[in-house]
């Protein structure tokens, strides 16, 4: 069964990384795609939105797989299915990231196996955006 990383690699992890993809952003106001996306860039990370769906979000281009974005993210936040993340996993690590975050209420096992095999830090069923402002962490 996985286990996430302690806190102090957590707060290591958002204090080091600058870019996040974000998987499965959306347009709509409600969504917590959008406002944790929107947050994570008001705290100075840019974001790189990925939605097959979609062509732009908030101006921005958006990419259809984590694979097209043209340069190496550190996280790669997932607003996905649990169901969905194993179909996923394999991009991630195609894409070098560091890190695979799950946001609250998406586990999935195998996936999570997969990934950190190939070296990649994966942290399941927490929110990005809690984590940070729960941390208090100033740039």
């Amino acid at each position: 069964m996985h286990l996430n990383p302690p806190t102090t690699e957590i707060r290591t992890i958002l204090r080091d990384s600058e870019t996040i993809a974000v998987v499965g952003i959306s347009e709509r106001e409600d969504r917590a795609s959008r406002y944790v996306s929107e947050y994570l860039g008001r705290e100075g990370y840019t974001i790189y939105p990925v939605n097959p769906n979609i062509s732009e979000w908030n101006g921005q281009k958006v990419y259809g797989s984590v694979v097209d974005i043209p340069v190496k993210v550190d996280i790669v936040d997932v607003f996905r299915r649990s169901s969905e993340i194993l179909s996923l996993v394999g991009d991630v690590v195609a894409a070098g990231t560091k890190v695979m975050w799950l946001q609250q209420g998406v586990v999935n096992e195998m996936a999570a196996k997969i990934a950190s095999e190939a070296g990649v830090t994966v942290i399941m069923d927490s929110c990005i955006m809690v984590e940070r402002k729960s941390m208090k962490l100033d740039f």
